[in-house]
């Protein structure tokens, strides 16, 4: 029995899950400790600091990630020496180039007036140089599906960094400047790490070729555009609060959306599982199977998200409490949770949407999509603060990129295959019932 038990635990599905859930308390528990620690102003520059930096490292993630799958998963042993070798080239190159920017950007950041800006000038470049081995560790680990090694390398970059600040809370140490050391830190240690356990592959260096860093070259330039317009979103609020309202409203906005990783677990992890069963669907040539398939997952997960998104209306105030702290209580926090929790049951409509025309062969709407979302996000946010004057037109603005999203899906996969936005709903509804009872009638047997 416990044999089974490990067997289920060992499963990629559940790691994949369990890496995701994870990873999401150890963030939440940082979060936790540093609202705690650091003035509301500090927490603010903190929060710019990391979505930049966060963005920037999109050009190389973006540009490697999943290029590396696509080249390594399946090959031969010299094919994959090769790979990891020419991965190495590409990554390094990209940290050069980003280090060589930080070197005037530096020397010149006493221009700028901006402090959350001033912190990303003085630092961005040397983190991207100790990231860049565990990065690379992580995308061989994924694409050999070992995702018990992916979740240990997550796991101690995120651990290291919250024991540093741990100990910094508990040593009344804690400032902004001593943050960056532990974040630097953390790091560093978990690069020497894969380096050490040979995850990195950093002998492989010499098995690069030119041949195969323009295939990955290739690859990786369509790839970074799509991810870097994502992730402009998040990054793109959190410019315009920062600039226009200041780091002390950012940090109230950033703690009001923080609980939206209760429906970003499911949702990854259902996206990972579904993708596998829509190519199959649609690699039959099955178009009615491949848009039920969607359906089913879409409206199940919606269906599954309404009690959380309830529960988390009605629950803000405690919920902001908890994670923030006492001086987080009586902000807009909890109301910008309530607004982004009541939208996130559009989420799953937008993100299936746009998982199954990428696996019907129509990217290119995904990427005109996603460019259209921005668009549509940056022009609402500066009109909310413009009519409201506060973060509250920010939040309400985020309704905008998700019906366009959810619109344009909706059109591009009505032309593979007629469907009705109603049918998703009612799929999940029927579906959620009939897993209920099917519980239900195991209950009942035992």
């Amino acid at each position: 029995m416990a044999f089974q038990l490990l067997q289920k635990l060992r499963n990629k599905h559940f790691l994949s899950l369990a890496g995701n859930g994870i990873m999401s308390v150890l963030g939440m528990l940082n979060m936790i400790i540093l609202y705690r620690a650091l003035p509301v102003a500090s927490i603010g520059m903190w929060v710019f600091f990391l979505s930049i930096l966060l963005l920037v490292d999109t050009f190389r993630s973006g540009f490697l990630t999943t290029a590396f799958i696509k080249f390594y998963a399946g090959a031969s042993d010299g094919r994959k020496a090769e790979v990891v070798g020419s991965a190495w080239f590409i990554g390094g190159s990209i940290t050069s180039i980003l280090l060589l920017i930080n070197i005037p950007a530096f020397l010149f950041s006493s221009y700028f007036e901006n402090p959350s800006l001033i912190l990303f000038l003085e630092w961005f470049g040397v983190i991207y140089v100790a990231s860049l081995p565990y990065f690379i560790a992580s995308c061989v680990v994924q694409a050999e599906q070992r995702f018990d090694q992916l979740l240990c390398i997550r796991f101690l970059s995120q651990g290291v960094f919250i024991l540093f600040v741990i100990i910094m809370a508990v040593t009344k140490t804690a400032n902004l400047q001593n943050i960056i050391y532990a974040y630097l830190g953390g790091a560093a240690m978990t690069s020497l790490f894969t380096i050490v356990m040979g995850w990195a592959r950093l002998g492989d260096f010499k098995n690069r070729s030119w041949e195969c860093i323009r295939e990955i070259f290739h690859f990786g330039k369509y790839s970074v555009g799509t991810t870097l317009s994502s992730n402009l979103f998040g990054t793109s609020n959190t410019m315009i609060i920062n600039f226009m309202l200041g780091p002390e409203a950012l940090a109230v906005f950033n703690l009001g959306q923080r609980l939206m990783e209760i429906i970003e677990i499911p949702l990854r992890s259902f996206a990972a599982t579904g993708m596998p069963e829509l190519s199959a669907a649609f690699n039959e040539g099955n178009r009615e199977k491949v848009i039920n398939t969607m359906k089913r997952y879409t409206g199940l997960i919606t269906v599954a998200l309404l009690p959380a998104c309830v529960g988390a209306v009605l629950l803000a105030d405690v919920a902001i409490g908890i994670i923030g702290g006492s001086k987080y209580v009586n902000s807009e926090a909890a109301n910008i949770m309530r607004l982004f929790m009541t939208f996130a049951l559009l989420y799953p409509l937008d993100r299936f949407f746009a998982l199954t025309l990428d696996v019907i062969h129509q990217p290119k709407i995904n990427f005109i999509k996603v460019l259209l979302m921005l668009v549509g996000s940056v022009s609402a946010s500066f009109l909310g603060i413009y009519l409201t004057g506060n973060v509250y037109g920010v939040a309400v603005a985020g309704i905008v990129p998700t019906l366009i999203g959810v619109s344009i899906g909706y059109w591009g996969l009505n032309r593979f295959h007629p469907f009705s936005v109603f049918s998703v709903f009612s799929t999940g509804y029927a579906e959620a019932i009939s897993l209920v009872r099917t519980f239900w009638l195991k209950f009942a047997v035992k």
